[in-house]
């Protein structure tokens, strides 16, 4: 039996040891990142502080971009322990590796497929406004003055601008071919492009190297639609093609750039043109055959042709005739002749060789090549635009199947491509007559009429005068 001294001690000794262990009781914290352990710390404020020495680490390791530390979800258990140490710098230091950051850029997708990443929304803008404005110089000098606010970037019609040249040429649509879209993503910052770089692969795209054998049949414009690239690329890489003329078993090389993005642009161009004056000849029996003289002298006339003009990446797709009026009207010049009548003799007044017709390309230089006359499309029957004789039929070099009719009045006129021809040689004909059918024979881009007229040995534009 203990006695009663031996229980004081005893007591005495069990409270100074509670104490003892309470003294020596250290409260500390496990830390877990995503619900995994990583160590012990005493302090979550340690924790706070290691994120932001490292958020700002980050940002000042790529000042440029928008930079985002990605801690996961940390979160922290309390405990306490006799003597407790926690392993705080072990614990930071494992924390430390275990954090990764990621910018936050803009990506640019062109039909569903990612051309690139840029830092942010603004410089996305930037360059696709750049790359529309290298095919549309109106666009960017619109934007300077503040005339153009918005841009689309889809398959839509964009908003039509209203933007004069100084040319007069007037830009009415510009828009993208593909279809382009940007999404805000987590990119590594390594992958971020610099904006001139993103804009040069936008344009320049890749080359393709592509040689092509002319066969038996095809045309420049056939070429052209099957490999689906603009005329223009290749009358630019073959220089020695003229008057249109190729040859089965000649060797075109079509190799083209192919831009990531194609600008699609319209344009109305306006040209004012001076047009002769008509001919008037009154018959007098007083004159002898042969003789005659001018009883009013003609005045030109000025008329307004409006175009639309379809091109793709600064290269002509298509080209319309919308619009002609006059502006003066010509005064008609009189001459008498004697009366005696002389068989195939023209008015000097023209009409449409084609029923319905509409243009398909126009006078002038073409491709950095003179186009000597128009393109006609509409109803397949050709007819003599004034009386005449004709003066040539058969084959003619660029031209297949060729008319060639004399008005006896200084001007002739060229019909070219025809499918089959109906008149001879010598033959008179009238305004109206039937004397051909529309084709494609010669150097042809499809079924059309070449129709020239000159005046006295010289090329004139058709449009003067129909």
């Amino acid at each position: 039996m203990l006695t009663a001294g031996v229980l004081v001690v005893l007591a005495a000794a069990g409270i100074g040891g509670t104490g003892y262990v309470q003294a020596n009781t250290v409260d500390y914290y496990n830390v877990y990142k995503d619900g995994n352990i990583v160590g012990s710390i005493s302090d979550p404020a340690e924790v706070e502080q290691l994120i932001q020495q490292q958020t700002e680490e980050v940002k000042k390791a790529n000042p440029e971009l928008s930079m985002v530390l990605d801690t996961g979800e940390i979160t922290y258990s309390g405990e306490s322990g006799f003597k407790a140490d926690p392993e705080t710098e072990e614990t930071l230091s494992k924390l430390k590796g275990l954090l990764t950051s990621h910018a936050e850029g803009v990506e640019l997708v062109i039909d569903g497929k990612v051309a690139g990443v840029v830092k942010d929304q603004e410089t996305a803008d930037a360059i696709l406004n750049r790359v529309q404005s290298k095919y549309a110089p109106q666009l960017a000098a619109a934007k300077k003055q503040n005339e153009v606010k918005t841009l689309s970037y889809s398959k839509a019609e964009a908003e039509k601008k209203k933007t004069e040249s100084s040319s007069g040429n007037k830009l009415t649509g510009v828009k993208f071919v593909e279809e382009v879209k940007t999404d805000e993503v987590k990119v590594d910052p390594n992958k971020i492009m610099d904006a001139n770089e993103l804009y040069l692969k936008l344009v320049k795209g890749s080359v393709k190297p592509t040689k092509y054998t002319v066969q038996k049949g095809d045309c420049i414009g056939c070429i052209a639609s099957k490999f689906n690239i603009s005329e223009q690329v290749i009358y630019d890489n073959n220089g020695w093609i003229e008057q249109d003329m190729i040859k089965e078993g000649d060797v075109l090389d079509l190799t083209v750039l192919q831009p990531e993005l194609t600008v699609k642009t319209e344009e109305r161009q306006s040209e004012t043109i001076t047009y002769d004056a008509p001919l008037e000849i009154r018959k007098s029996d007083t004159m002898k055959l042969g003789e005659s003289k001018v009883l009013t002298e003609g005045k030109s006339g000025k008329k307004t042709l409006t175009y639309r003009i379809v091109k793709q990446n600064g290269k002509v797709v298509t080209e319309e005739l919308v619009d002609s009026q006059v502006v003066v009207k010509p005064v008609a010049e009189v001459i008498i002749r004697g009366t005696k009548v002389i068989l195939g003799e023209g008015t000097g007044h023209f009409a449409s060789p084609v029923s319905g017709w509409s243009l398909s390309s126009k006078y002038g230089q073409r491709w950095g090549r003179m186009h000597k006359g128009i393109d006609m499309t509409g109803g397949k029957t050709i007819m003599a635009p004034d009386n005449g004789v004709v003066e040539f039929v058969g084959q003619k070099t660029g031209y297949g199947n060729c008319i060639i009719i004399n008005h006896k009045n200084g001007y002739k006129t060229l019909y070219g491509h025809l499918k089959s021809i109906g008149v001879k040689k010598g033959q008179i004909v009238e305004k109206g007559d039937s004397i051909g059918i529309m084709g494609s024979t010669g150097e042809s881009t499809g079924v059309h009429l070449h129709f020239e007229i000159t005046k006295n040995g010289v090329l004139q534009n058709p449009l003067k005068y129909l």
